[in-house]
C-alpha cells in the first residue's frame, strides 16, 4: 500500500518537474521581447485607459505610436505635457492643444412640477429617452439617470438636485459622457472658459419658458453685446465661440433668463472689471 502511494507521488512529481521543463525551455525560445520604444511611450502615458485617443487602452496607443501608427497628442487626459514627452520619444513636433473638461448644458430644475410623466423603468438615461423623450417637460433636459457619472473613468460627475455636474478640477477630458448622454447636451469645453450657456433647448422663447424658467429664450441680447461676436443664437439658442469670448462677462448681466453664467475660471472677468 505505502509502495503503490510512494510511486503515485513519484509519477505525478515527474510528469510536473517534465511540464515546468517544457514551459521553460517553450518561454526561452517563444519569447517576444517587448519593444523598447513601446515600454518608454507606455511609461509616460497616465494609464487611465479611457479610450479618448480612439484605442482601447494606454497599451494600444502606446504599440500604435511606437510603429509611427498614430500621433503623439491624442492623450486628452495627459494633455500637452504628454504629447511634448512623446513627441521627444518619437523624434517628432507635435502642435499645442488646449485642455478641455466636459460641461453640461442644462440648468433646469428637476422637480415634480416640471414633469410631464413618472418613469417606473430601468434607472439609466438611455432608456428612460426612449419612453417619450423622458419625464421632464423640457425634452432638451438632462434625464438625470447618470449614465455619464457611470462611465467616467475619474468620479468626476455627480448628480446635483437631478441635474448632472462635472467637477473641473476631476475631469480629464475623456469624452465618455458626451458620447453617453443620448440628449447630446454634455459638451468638451476649453477648460479655461470662464462663461457658458447652461441650456441645450431650441424650442422658441414662449415653449422654452413654459417648460423650463432656466431656458434661453433666443432674445439676442446677449449676441448684440458681444463686443468679440463671440455669440450667436442659432435656433433659438445662444452659443458661444470659447475661440473668439475673451471673457468680459457683458453676456452674463444682459441675458433676461441667466441662464449665461461664470462656469469656469474667472481671471479673465476679474481682469476686465
Amino acid at each position: 500500500m505505502l509502495i503503490a502511494l510512494l510511486i503515485a507521488l513519484g509519477v505525478v512529481g515527474g510528469s510536473g518537474l517534465i511540464c515546468a521543463l517544457i514551459l521553460v525551455v517553450a518561454s526561452h525560445f517563444f519569447n517576444v521581447a517587448e519593444d523598447e520604444k513601446t515600454t518608454r511611450i507606455r511609461e509616460c502615458l497616465p494609464g487611465v485607459n479611457c479610450g479618448a485617443c480612439g484605442y482601447s487602452g494606454c497599451n494600444e496607443y502606446a504599440k500604435a505610436l511606437a510603429n509611427n501608427q498614430s500621433e503623439p497628442n491624442l492623450c486628452i487626459p495627459g494633455s500637452t505635457q504628454v504629447a511634448n514627452q512623446l513627441a521627444e520619444i518619437l523624434g517628432v513636433s507635435v502642435s499645442a492643444s488646449k485642455p478641455k473638461v466636459a460641461f453640461v448644458k442644462c440648468n433646469g430644475k428637476c422637480g415634480e412640477e416640471n414633469q410631464k410623466a413618472v418613469y417606473d423603468g430601468i434607472r439609466t438615461c438611455k432608456a428612460s429617452s426612449q419612453l417619450y423623450g423622458g419625464t421632464f417637460n423640457c425634452r432638451f433636459s438632462c434625464l438625470g439617470c447618470g449614465d455619464c457619472a457611470a462611465v467616467c473613468p475619474t468620479g468626476a460627475i455627480c448628480m446635483e438636485s437631478g441635474i448632472a455636474y462635472v467637477d473641473p478640477e476631476a475631469c480629464i477630458g475623456c469624452g465618455k459622457c458626451v458620447k453617453t448622454c443620448p440628449k447630446n447636451i454634455i459638451i468638451l469645453r476649453p477648460d479655461d472658459s470662464a462663461v457658458s450657456v447652461m441650456c441645450s433647448s431650441r424650442d422658441t422663447g414662449a415653449i422654452a419658458r413654459k417648460a423650463c424658467e432656466n431656458a434661453c429664450i433666443g432674445c439676442k441680447k446677449c449676441e448684440k453685446i458681444c463686443p468679440e461676436g463671440a455669440i450667436t443664437v442659432n435656433n433659438n439658442l445662444a452659443e458661444i465661440d470659447f475661440e473668439k469670448c475673451k471673457a468680459c462677462g457683458l453676456c452674463v448681466g444682459t441675458c433676461p433668463v441667466g441662464c449665461i453664467k461664470v462656469t469656469g475660471i474667472t481671471r479673465a472677468l476679474e481682469n476686465n472689471e
